[in-house]
């Protein structure tokens, strides 16, 4: 093939209308600068799990619900208990172990719950989380980062508030809210990192301290896009994709 030749089809395929980027795509795209400008790192584990990261690790009680068949995938192996992870966690856990304080990341992606489908609801989705581990780290850190991240996200105009809430695996827990076009919305959960947590990945909870948070990012796609179906974003169906 000549040169002129190899450079007609190129001029063509130029020309040709280019694809677009998934909905949560763009949203992951928007989202790793503003980390990477607070000095945060990508993270990643795998989605398959055991039973140590995705619950032990993380404070979460033999007894507690999540660990039923209602939320979780269990997959038979004989080795030992395993699980389609159902938070993205479990990553944290495993940095931890093998990498000194102080610790800046972020975690994105899918992560299963056995649930029933429905609008805001599927047995997949996205979640991003973060953690942050060094000396004197406070709730006024995590408010910071989270104001930081949403504002450049939705604009300048959000505000952001936290509410008294329970989870395992931080003390205090808090639930993230977002006003956004003058109304509350709940983004997710969030808190400083549980002493427990800390002693099951190796680090000492008397030198450090931590703050993690998690949300969805089908959620802020379908905020951000105005999606009114979470299951739109995993039919296949292009003329969604076209819209952006």
């Amino acid at each position: 093939m000549t040169f002129s030749s190899i450079t007609a089809k190129v001029m063509s395929m130029e020309s040709q209308e280019k694809g677009r980027l998934h909905p949560i795509t763009q949203v992951i795209r928007a989202i790793y600068p503003v980390f990477a400008e607070l000095g945060f790192e990508i993270a990643d584990g795998p989605e398959l799990e055991d039973e140590f990261h995705n619950f032990d690790a993380l404070n979460v009680p033999k007894d507690h619900p999540a660990r039923d068949m209602q939320d979780t995938f269990w997959i038979k192996d004989k080795a030992e208990r395993m699980v389609l992870r159902t938070h993205t966690s479990s990553v944290q856990i495993r940095y931890m172990e093998n990498n000194k304080p102080p610790i800046r990341i972020v975690v994105p992606g899918k992560v299963f719950r056995n649930e029933a489908t429905d609008s805001t609801h599927e047995a997949q989705f996205h979640q991003l989380e973060a953690l942050y581990v060094d000396k004197n780290v406070t709730l006024a850190h995590l408010k910071g980062v989270l104001e930081t991240m949403f504002k450049r996200i939705f604009g300048d105009d959000v505000v952001i508030r936290f509410r008294p809430s329970f989870f395992p695996f931080v003390e205090p827990g808090v639930e993230v809210d977002m006003r956004w076009k003058g109304k509350w919305l709940e983004m997710g959960g969030a808190g400083l990192v549980h002493p427990n947590v800390f002693k099951a990945a190796g680090i000492d909870p008397r030198v450090y301290q931590g703050f993690a948070f998690g949300f969805g990012l089908d959620r802020v796609a379908m905020l951000k896009f105005g999606i009114d179906d979470i299951r739109s974003l995993y039919n296949g169906d292009l003329r969604l994709i076209n819209q952006f």
